[in-house]
C-alpha cells in the first residue's frame, strides 16, 4: 500500500521561556496529548528553517519546509500571495503584500487594524482602488481580513526599495518607517508608495466602515501598508521534485500561494479564518478526504503565530491545545497509521516576549511506520534538542527526510 504523508505546521508555535510560566515555553506548558503521542511513536529534532542572512518570514520558512532552498527560489512574499489570489504577474510586475493598519497620532498602533473583518476590509480596499488604481500601472486586490495585495505593473526598480513589515514596527512613528530606497533610481517608485500610504489616511479615516468601528471602540483600518514585494516565482512542482501529488489546507494566502507555485491542489475549508476562531475540525475532516486522492496533505494553522504577535502567552497555549485536540486528535483517530507518516513542526518561532518572528531552530517530530522511536515523550523546544534527528542545519533537508528518500 502506498505511503501517505500529513505535514502539520503550527505557525509560530516555538517560543522562548516565559517568566509567567516559571521559565517554560507555551509548548512545554500546553496540554497536547495527541502531539506528544506522535512524538513518543516517532523521532524528533530541531531544524533551521531560515537561512542565514534571510528574514525570518513565514514565506521563507514554509518554502524551506516543503523542500525548496529559499536562497535559490524565493523572490518575495507579495508574488506568493498573488498566486493564491489568482493574480497574474508579468515578468516586470511587482506584487506587494498590502496590510490595512491602524495609525494614531503618527504611530503604527496595530498591523492588522484590529483583525478587521473581510467584509469591512473589502469596502475600504474598494475605496482605495477607486482613488489610486491606474490601468496598466497600479492594481489593488482585496484579500482576507487585513491582508491585501498591491501590484505595480512594469516596475523595474522595486527591488531597490526597502519596506518595513508592519508586524515588526508596532509602536514606531510612521515617518520613520516609510519606504526607503537602496538606489536613487528607485526614488520615483518609493515616492509613489509613500504618497499612497499617507494619502490613504486622509481617504479612510472617515470612511463609514471606520466611523462605525470607532463607535464600537474598535481599531480603525485607516492606512494601507505595502511591504514584502517581489516578482513572480518559478519553482519545480512537488510532483516534479518528489513525485508526490500534494494538497494544501490553509486560510492564509501566503501558504496557499506557495501551494499554487508547487503545483498542489488548494483545499477550501468553510470557516477557516487564519485566526483563533478557525475551523480546526473542518481542517481535519477535509484533510482526511484529501488523502484519498493525494499523496501528501499540508495543513497549516496560523493561530499560534497571531498569539505570538499579540504577546499573549495564554492565547498561544490555547491555540496549541486547540490544534492538538480539535485537529490532530480528530485526524489521528480516523487515519490508517499503518501506511501514513505524520510530521508536526513550527515553521519559525514567534516568541511572545518579542512579538515577532525569529530565526531560532524550531522543534519537529516525525511519526512513521518506517522510523524507530528515539524515546522522546514530549514535543517542545527542550525535548527536541535531545531528539534522534539532532539539528538539521538546512530547512530544505526536512522534506526528503520526511518522505524517506534520504
Amino acid at each position: 500500500m502506498q505511503m501517505k504523508y500529513v505535514l502539520i505546521v503550527g505557525d509560530g508555535m516555538a517560543d522562548y521561556p516565559v517568566d509567567a510560566l516559571n521559565g517554560k515555553t507555551p509548548l512545554e506548558v500546553a496540554n497536547k496529548p495527541n502531539i506528544d503521542a506522535l512524538t513518543a511513536r516517532g523521532r524528533s529534532g530541531l531544524i533551521k528553517t531560515i537561512p542565514r542572512s534571510m528574514e525570518p518570514s513565514s514565506s521563507i520558512a514554509n518554502l524551506s519546509i516543503l523542500g525548496y532552498n529559499p536562497k535559490k527560489w524565493y523572490t518575495g512574499r507579495g508574488p506568493i500571495e498573488a498566486a493564491s489570489m489568482g493574480v497574474h504577474l508579468a515578468k516586470n510586475d511587482v506584487a506587494f503584500r498590502c496590510n490595512l493598519i491602524t495609525e494614531e497620532k503618527g504611530v503604527l498602533i496595530d498591523y492588522s487594524a484590529g483583525h478587521i473583518t473581510s467584509e469591512e476590509a473589502n469596502e475600504l480596499i474598494r475605496c482605495v482602488k477607486d482613488q489610486f488604481e491606474k490601468p496598466n500601472e497600479i492594481d489593488f486586490y482585496a484579500g482576507v481580513s487585513y491582508r491585501h495585495l498591491l501590484v505595480l505593473r512594469d516596475c523595474p526598480d522595486a527591488d531597490d526599495i526597502l519596506c518595513t513589515p508592519p508586524h515588526d514596527a508596532v509602536g514606531a512613528k510612521i515617518t520613520e518607517i516609510l519606504p526607503k530606497t537602496k538606489r536613487r533610481t528607485a526614488e520615483t517608485t518609493a515616492t509613489l508608495l509613500r504618497k499612497m500610504i499617507l494619502d490613504s489616511k486622509i481617504l479612510l479615516e472617515n470612511h463609514f466602515v471606520n466611523v462605525k468601528r470607532k463607535s464600537l471602540d474598535k481599531k480603525l483600518g485607516n492606512m494601507i501598508w505595502p511591504w514584502g514585494q517581489g516578482r513572480r516565482m518559478n519553482i519545480p512542482t512537488l510532483k516534479e521534485k518528489f513525485g508526490l501529488k500534494g494538497a494544501v489546507i490553509s486560510a492564509v494566502d501566503l501558504i496557499r500561494g506557495i501551494g499554487v507555485y508547487a503545483g498542489m491542489d488548494i483545499v477550501n475549508v468553510p470557516g477557516a479564518t487564519g485566526y483563533y476562531d478557525t475551523n480546526y475540525e473542518g481542517k481535519a475532516d477535509y484533510a482526511l478526504e484529501a488523502l484519498e486522492n493525494h499523496d501528501l496533505v499540508f495543513i497549516h494553522v496560523e493561530a499560534p503565530d497571531e498569539a505570538g504577535h499579540s504577546g499573549d502567552y495564554r492565547q498561544k497555549i490555547r491555540s496549541i491545545e486547540d490544534l492538538d485536540k480539535r485537529l490532530i486528535g480528530r485526524l489521528v483517530k480516523n487515519l490508517n497509521r499503518q501506511n501514513c507518516a505524520i510530521a508536526v513542526l513550527s515553521d519559525h518561532a514567534t516568541p511572545v516576549s518579542v512579538r515577532t518572528h525569529t530565526n531560532d531552530p524550531v522543534p519537529f517530530t516525525i511519526s512513521s511506520p518506517n522510523i524507530k522511536p528515539d524515546g522522546m515523550k514530549r514535543f517542545n523546544e527542550t525535548s527536541a534538542r535531545k531528539g534522534g534527528f539532532g539539528l538539521l542545519e538546512k530547512g530544505e533537508t526536512f522534506m526528503p527526510l520526511f518522505i524517506g528518500i534520504k
